[in-house]
């Protein structure tokens, strides 16, 4: 049976650490790494590369996995690894993330060991020291800046008492704190000041439930290393509660990468909320094709609003939906965007959805006296993204995010029963809602 182990991109040392400690665990298995790493990590995995045979997942054949394991991570959307048979995987999760249950993943998994740890290595060091497994000095230092790195050498507020004995046992095996010191030493250079002082010239302060936040949106030309550790310093010299960069790049990708250092704001919540994900302290997503501006105004209505899972979709979406058919003028359609006070609707033939015809669909009309007496099909946008009823605000607010968009048809066993817009998910948000 190939049993292959990975965890999540741009994996640090936590991932890395718990990585090799599930191989310790599971002999016979394989591990790949994610195709990128964080730039310490990189550098510690060359150095030692005798120690550590870590192919990358772009190198494996990935055809004949029958078991999966996952560290440090529990979402498809956080690794490299896409099965097309992934149904018939035996999946098996260890994760420290317990603020992020119930994912696609887990539904799947016939194991999951989920516990709120400072580190994940340290549930791995919980279960290595069960099977009574031998650590080289070389291993225990790998485990050690795991441990260090993501509970800020055991000063973060998420740090835990298992967090301290895991780090006494793995001094205890010999791990050697000058490599730790060295390779968590964080790159600061020419290009990371550069930003930074972009950030503090640029960035806008908010005064949110309370809380002062920092946002700053700088595009970014080329790779920048460790952006993470600009924006703690970002978030410190601003004297906010919590910072949020939004570094847009190249082939419209977009790097999202929060920090805070208070209870109040839980960053992993909000970058969950847009695709990635992370800690309550700290979190990163990476976003395709979305505007900076709407990124922000996304992240601001996560801090106000209340985030209740219980509310769905079918709470908050209007209805009757008031909608045209294909063979409606485009004057026709304007006619009724002015006086609904709309900006957009759905075009339906036949009871089913083919478009939608929205304010911005007129900025097509090159001649607009002849051509607003066409019908809207030949205007309309065709690719049409919609949400089912039972889903949560915070899922159809991602994907008006991504795709910048202001509406979402409602649908229910394939039929638009509603329809939800920007105002009625930032009346959530801004917990408006009736009690």
């Amino acid at each position: 049976m190939t049993h292959i182990i990975t965890t999540h991109k741009n994996a640090d040392f936590d991932a890395v650490a718990s990585l090799v400690a599930a191989m310790i665990l599971f002999q016979g298995s394989r591990g790949l790494l994610p195709n990128s790493v964080n730039p310490n990590v990189r550098a510690f995995l060359s150095i030692h590369k005798d120690f550590f045979e870590l192919p990358r997942v772009a190198e494996a054949d990935l055809e004949k996995i029958e078991r999966l394991t996952v560290v440090d991570t529990n979402g498809w959307k956080r690794i490299d690894f896409r099965p097309e048979t992934k149904e018939r995987l035996d999946i098996r999760i260890y994760d420290h993330h317990a603020n992020a249950r119930g994912t696609d993943m887990e539904r799947q998994a016939s194991h999951v060991l989920v516990e709120p740890l400072g580190a994940n290595i340290t549930l791995m060091v919980r279960l290595l020291k069960r099977e009574r497994k031998l650590l080289t000095p070389i291993q225990a230092t790998l485990f050690l800046a795991g441990l260090y790195e993501d509970t800020g050498s055991l000063s973060f507020p998420s740090t835990c008492a298992e967090d301290a004995a895991a780090a006494a046992y793995l001094l205890e095996r010999k791990a050697d704190l000058a490599i730790v010191n060295r390779f968590l030493r964080p790159v600061y250079g020419q290009k990371q000041k550069d930003v930074l002082f972009r950030m503090l010239q640029d960035g806008r302060r908010h005064k949110v439930n309370g809380y002062k936040v920092g946002l700053a949106s700088i595009p970014i030309s080329g790779h920048v290393d460790n952006l993470a550790l600009v924006v703690t310093m970002y978030r410190d010299i601003a004297n906010v509660d919590a910072a949020f960069g939004i570094f847009p790049g190249k082939k419209g990708r977009c790097m999202v990468i929060g920090r805070s250092d208070t209870d109040g704001i839980q960053v992993g919540d909000i970058m969950r909320a847009l695709g990635g994900g992370g800690h309550p302290a700290a979190g990163s997503a990476l976003l395709k094709d979305t505007n900076p501006a709407a990124i922000e105004e996304m992240i601001l209505e996560l801090i106000r609003g209340n985030q209740q899972a219980s509310v769905r979709i079918s709470d908050l979406m209007s209805f009757p939906v008031l909608s045209v058919t294909p063979e409606t003028t485009m004057a026709q359609a304007a006619r009724i965007l002015r006086d609904k006070g709309c900006t957009g609707l759905p075009v339906v033939e036949n009871g089913k959805l083919v478009g939608v015809i929205s304010r911005r669909d007129f900025r097509k009309l090159k001649k607009p006296i002849t051509q607003l007496r066409r019908p809207v099909k030949s205007f309309m946008s065709r690719k049409v993204f919609t949400v089912e009823s039972d889903k949560s605000p915070l899922q159809a607010a991602r994907i008006m995010v991504k795709h910048d968009i202001g509406r979402l048809p409602v649908v229910e066993n394939g039929k638009m029963i509603g329809i939800i817009t920007r105002s009625d998910y930032m009346r959530y948000f801004y917990d408006l809602l009736p009690d």
